[in-house]
């Protein structure tokens, strides 16, 4: 039998009182669980009661902290050979953010309001508000895996109220920042000074601007994938952080791309020239090997201020000003999703909503006014 009961003790001359949940778990073993007050250990005993029944309940003195749970989580990716920039991004979000909060906390124990007081917490404690939603979602990483493994009952990062999280996301799509041409990535007039580099970064950045490759794949881009006869560009794999070669971020990633006259040509030159490579490498080190990214970033800045561009635009400028170009010519959100190799449509939307429009939005709109105004 499951029961509430009130304890009352004395304490030196205090009178103290607590409440107990006496229950039995799935193994017939009987435990019992302290709270202040008869409501909330009337909710928490109606709930462990259900998860005896469903036999998913992790009693408090066998329950993992989330300290110990996370651990298992980074073993599990490591074990799934997840990549390497993946695992780090996971330690960061352990280490720098979860643990600091919530190490000794025990799974049973995190509730939907816990989530969200550690979610105001790490705001509190400088976080922006974008990297407090990416913790949480660890957090509910770590907790999933906990489940496939048996250490936990629930997720409660997933049950959070919906009207919770409607709010966390309205008040993210406010503080969104929107991408400014000039600042995010190039104006036209930049990116026709940048098409004037000569020499062995010409055929770089010629491709990056028409094609919108990320610098993992322009990093990992071989001939083998480039198809100069019929003008594609087959994006096929990626060299990650560590300059090794794998599979692109999703399924989406792996796509074609035509290429524009200009980059067949620069291509068709640079051919002959390349440096050499085991991997059969587009643009290998002048070694024949991958490129670092901190090194291909520091070798591009100069390059970039040679031709007057006082403040140089990284790789992932360059992958804006492609999908804007694209947007600009006309092509649907689909496709646009398509050439950058986004996972859904709505990172598309997300990122590049905000720049696309009806080709004759102008004239629809004299249309409207004339309805009203004559």
């Amino acid at each position: 039998m499951a029961s509430v009961r009130k304890r009352t003790w004395k304490s030196g001359e205090q009178t103290k009182t607590a409440w107990i949940a006496d229950y039995f778990d799935q193994a017939g073993k009987r435990h019992i669980k302290t709270f202040e007050k008869k409501g909330e250990a009337t909710a928490w005993l109606r709930n462990a009661i259900v998860e005896v029944s469903k036999g998913i309940h992790t009693p408090e003195r066998a329950s993992l902290t989330i300290a110990e749970a996370g651990d298992l989580w980074i073993l599990q990716a490591e074990t799934d050979g997840l990549e390497y920039s993946t695992i780090r991004q996971y330690r960061q979000h352990l280490d720098l953010h979860i643990k600091p909060f919530l190490a000794k906390l025990k799974l049973s124990e995190i509730t939907p309001t816990s989530v969200n007081d550690f979610r105001n917490a790490l705001i509190r404690e400088k976080r922006s508000r974008i990297m407090a939603k990416k913790v949480v979602v660890s957090l509910g990483s770590i907790l999933g895996n906990a489940m496939a493994d048996g250490k936990a009952a629930r997720n409660v990062v997933h049950e959070q109220s919906k009207q919770q999280r409607k709010r966390h996301q309205r008040i993210e799509s406010r503080q969104k920042k929107i991408l400014k041409e000039g600042v995010d990535y190039p104006t036209t007039v930049e990116l026709r000074t940048l098409l004037t580099i000569q020499g062995r970064w010409r055929p770089f950045i010629v491709t990056a601007i028409f094609t919108g490759l990320r610098a993992s794949e322009l990093r990992g881009l071989t001939w083998a994938d480039v198809d100069l006869d019929r003008g594609v560009l087959h994006v096929r794999q990626r060299a990650d952080r560590r300059n090794a070669i794998g599979d692109p971020k999703s399924e989406s990633g792996k796509r074609d791309i035509p290429l524009v006259p200009l980059t067949v040509n620069v291509l068709r030159e640079w051919k002959l020239a390349c440096p050499k490579s085991e991997a059969n490498l587009v643009f290998p080190t002048s070694r024949g090997t991958i490129w670092s990214l901190p090194n291909l970033y520091r070798s591009l800045k100069p390059t970039q201020r040679q031709v007057g561009i006082a403040q140089p635009y990284g790789l992932h400028a360059l992958r804006h000003a492609a999908a804007s170009l694209f947007i600009q010519e006309g092509f649907s959100p689909k496709r646009v999703q398509t050439l950058m190799g986004h996972s859904t449509i709505q990172v598309t939307f997300d990122t590049y909503g905000h720049l696309f429009r009806t080709p004759d939005e102008q004239d629809e709109l004299q249309r409207l006014q004339a309805r009203l105004v004559s």
